[in-house]
């Protein structure tokens, strides 16, 4: 699962649960500054309440397949595929955008998929990340308006084809 970049030595593992807090804190800070463009400062807040549901987050790493790309032994990203062809969560460190974290990580994951046999890969996915998606493949199948906390947001349910 190691791979090599030409700036800094990516370590690809699999998630446990001591990673949890430092994902929590990776999902929230992603969200404040990485997603602000897209979406307003209510949509962020809410977006970020995601990170008290403690529940589901054990849920995410006790069920899901959990991707953690390190550098220098610091978290710089995470994927997770939740029943072998749902991207839950796709989230890279504020400092490590745009030095192909989130290809490695993807890519991982349609391994993953691809052994277990899926035909397809489905995400819902933010304005943000869906430019990424779309370059990994991805198609856009429906835009759609979430309700979290009472706001509305916008995204994206959009689909892979595995099978070539």
């Amino acid at each position: 699962m190691n791979s090599n970049t030409s700036d800094n030595h990516i370590i690809l593992r699999k998630g446990i649960y001591d990673d949890l807090p430092t994902m929590l804190e990776l999902f929230t800070a992603t969200i404040d500054e990485v997603c602000k463009r897209d979406y307003d400062l209510q949509q962020l807040e809410a977006w970020k309440s995601g990170a008290e549901n403690e529940e589901r987050w054990i849920k995410v790493i006790r069920d899901q397949y959990v991707v953690i790309a390190e550098i220098k032994n610091k978290i710089a990203g995470f994927c997770t595929l939740d029943q072998g062809n749902y991207i839950d969560l796709l989230f890279v460190h504020k400092d490590f955008q745009h030095r192909g974290i989130a290809t490695l990580l993807y890519q991982q994951i349609e391994k993953e998929a691809l052994l277990n046999k899926k035909k397809e890969l489905t995400a819902d996915v933010s304005k943000t990340a869906r430019s990424f998606f779309e370059k990994s493949g991805f198609k856009v199948v429906q835009e759609q308006t979430v309700n979290v906390k009472g706001v509305s947001m916008t995204n994206y349910k959009m689909v892979k084809n595995l099978i070539y």
